[in-house]
């Protein structure tokens, strides 16, 4: 009986959980912040250094990035998460739909690292090329201007339009995309994962803008990305947001800051 009432409690144990592993990757992301505002930058402390990066700054970069996806994802993929784990305990496919369910976070996790692996090479070269300031932004009017404007352009694109179009619709997803098993779920983890990428990897390009770690402009774009995929009107919002980045980029391209 005690695992019965626990199987029904599923999504309340699914939501519990990704929520203590986000408040554990804010907490992190706070950790770096704070010793990055007081200049600690050794890999003691897993920030990279300003120096020439070797395999370990490389390595403490690319988990800067991970975490931060967690950060930023997790909440927004939390409806889609839920309505799996409902229809996965409904389906009776498994005894314990704990396992599929954590498969499909891991699937969607999966496509946020890849992600996260491009962020850090990309990172790697402006930082060669001495683009980014000692506090991880743009040092380059240029870049800054045309990473906004690509950023909100993209926001007003036949493909934003349609991988939001599958993160906003969870129960259209998995009527066409249902895979049974665990590795079904990883499958289908892993693919919603890469429409979301498709739905938000410009909006994350704006962080070499306003600051890698720039905590205000990571939780306004994770609100924003929350918005855009739960709120009605969210891509109409989402577009008036890409406005305000063309008009912001073409600012700092015609009065760059000194």
């Amino acid at each position: 009986m005690p695992l019965q009432v626990l199987l029904k409690r599923d999504r309340t144990i699914v939501a519990v959980s990704l929520f203590a592993i986000t408040a554990l990757a804010w907490t992190y992301l706070l950790h770096l912040a704070s010793r990055m505002g007081g200049m600690e930058m050794s890999t003691e402390v897993a920030m990279p250094q300003m120096d020439a990066w070797g395999p370990v700054e490389l390595l403490l970069t690319f988990v800067m990035w991970s975490v931060m996806m967690i950060a930023m994802m997790i909440p927004s993929a939390l409806p889609m998460i839920l309505l799996f784990t409902k229809i996965n305990r409904t389906r009776r496919e498994r005894e314990d739909a704990a396992l599929p369910t954590a498969t499909f976070v891991c699937g969607y996790l999966l496509a946020w690292t890849a992600l996260s692996a491009l962020a850090t090479l990309a990172q790697w070269g402006l930082h060669d090329a001495a683009l980014l300031s000692p506090m991880m932004q743009s040092s380059s009017s240029l870049l800054g201007g045309g990473l906004l404007i690509a950023a909100g352009a993209y926001q007003w694109t036949p493909w934003k339009r349609a991988c939001l179009i599958h993160c906003r619709s969870p129960l259209h997803f998995f009527m066409s995309e249902w895979h049974s098993g665990a590795f079904g779920a990883l499958r289908m983890g892993f693919r919603h994962g890469v429409y979301c990428v498709g739905c938000c990897w410009a909006l994350m390009a704006v962080l070499f803008v306003a600051g890698v770690m720039n905590l205000l402009w990571v939780a306004a774009i994770a609100a924003l990305v929350l918005i855009e995929k739960t709120v009605p009107g969210g891509e109409f919002i989402g577009r008036i947001a890409g406005i305000v980045l063309i008009f912001v980029g073409v600012g700092a391209l015609v009065l760059p800051l000194g």
